[in-house]
């Protein structure tokens, strides 16, 4: 059909092709997503470009659980179209995938709490000018 040509999203393709439409629940689906690749660029941005290992750390702790997060509920409720069982098992699971990721930021700052007692900071400037990185 048509939107196949466009290079519309093949969810969203399929479900009008059914003759369902675009329900909501896509449409919201696919805008969280959308803003989570953006979050997810924005992380891989700021690991390259932050000058420090616990600025780096602060960007893949928070942007890459944010982004997650955001991923993973717009294509939960993209693919819920009806409310039948497989729906509902699909969103526990991405409730379950939401707090794992919620978790990676809480080990990441555990993590940098670590070495911040272990390695002073000096040592990690000295290690990052040996691998050409500003600081």
């Amino acid at each position: 059909m048509m939107i196949e040509s466009l290079g519309v999203l093949p969810v969203v393709a399929e479900a009008v092709d059914a003759g369902g439409g675009i329900v909501p629940f896509q449409i919201i689906g696919f805008i969280l997503a959308v803003i989570g690749l953006v979050f997810f660029l924005g992380t891989a941005v700021g690991m390259v470009r932050f000058p420090d290992f616990y600025t780096r750390m602060h960007a893949a702790g928070k942007g890459d659980s944010l982004s997650t997060m955001l991923i993973l509920s717009g294509f939960a409720l993209i693919t819920m179209v009806d409310f039948s069982l497989g729906s509902w098992l699909l969103l526990v699971f991405v409730d379950f995938a939401i707090a794992y990721a919620l978790l990676n930021f809480v080990s990441a700052i555990v993590v940098s709490r670590y070495l911040n007692r272990t390695i002073s900071l000096r040592e990690i400037e000295e290690r990052e000018k040996a691998k050409g990185a500003k600081v």
